[in-house]
């Protein structure tokens, strides 16, 4: 199948994420079902596109008109089984090894045999997904960033079992969606999580060791680099569960002391201060 050929794509999860890549496919013109695992979950999934597009209508980026053809292009469930006739399927859930290979081996067992399974996946490596299916070449990850409709890059990460021909159909997807495509090896954390979760960490460990207050921090991060937010900031913009989740897969894999996370992190998201998503993070929200 070519990328224009996609006509309707199923994602798992309906979060932040997922909710992101169903409105960016759902605008040029393609059928998406996604399905979460309960019906408040999709629910709430559907309220989150809703807001996000009544937005882009009020900054005039959609006409009322083509938000309404999106929304009727978009339909949620809670049976994976509903997967059966798409033609990509992309996993959005939870940063969570065991709870994505279950995903995996699940639609494995549903979908058909030719299409191809990607993972949005920010951290966890394409050869331990694809190792659960019975189609280790047709699955990839498609890495897409927070929020989907705004930013324009996607990495993908092909494992050594990946075919040249999956790779090709995931950038000419990436592509048809508008957006940028850049490949990395599958080693946890790819280009951007490898680069972005020691330098949020280092930025934890400072602030926790009373080197620098918050917002000099990040005041020195965004005048100092350009960066359009600093670090404490971006890290609660993130999640700070997210991070911690990414920052114990790179530090598993690769053992070394820069992807430890701070123990001032852990006792946040202990404590369900995990950034934007709570209201309370290094900042209130």
């Amino acid at each position: 199948m070519e990328p224009g050929d996609v006509r309707t794509i199923g994602v798992v999860g309906c979060g932040l994420m997922g909710s992101g890549i169903v409105e960016i496919a759902a605008r040029v013109g393609i059928d998406v079902v996604y399905v979460e695992p309960t019906e408040d979950l999709v629910a709430a999934g559907r309220t989150r596109i809703e807001g996000s597009t009544a937005k882009a209508v009020e900054r005039d980026k959609l006409t009322p008109d083509d938000r309404d053809a999106l929304l009727a292009r978009i339909r949620g469930a809670t049976d994976p089984a509903t997967f059966a006739g798409v033609d990509l399927v992309i996993e959005a859930a939870t940063e969570d090894p065991s709870i994505k290979l279950d995903t995996f081996r699940t639609l494995d067992g549903i979908v058909r045999p030719e299409v191809v399974l990607g993972s949005n996946t920010s951290s966890i490596p394409i050869a331990t997904l694809g190792a659960a299916t019975g189609r280790p070449d047709r699955v990839i990850g498609i890495h897409f960033f927070n929020p989907p409709p705004v930013m324009k890059l996607v990495e993908l990460t092909p494992s050594l079992s990946t075919s040249p021909e999956t790779v090709t159909f995931a950038r000419g997807f990436g592509e048809r969606l508008g957006k940028t495509v850049v490949i990395a090896k599958d080693h946890a954390g790819f280009i951007v999580n490898r680069l972005v979760i020691p330098y949020v960490c280092a930025a934890i460990r400072l602030y926790d060791d009373g080197f620098a207050t918050r917002d000099d921090i990040d005041v020195s991060m965004t005048l100092g680099m350009n960066h359009p937010m600093g670090p404490l900031k971006l890290a609660d913009f993130i999640g700070l569960d997210t991070v911690l989740q990414i920052a114990e897969v790179l530090h598993a894999e690769f053992r070394d002391p820069m992807y430890a996370p701070p123990p001032r992190l852990q006792r946040m998201v202990d404590a369900g201060h995990l950034g934007r998503k709570s209201g309370r993070g290094f900042y209130e929200y």
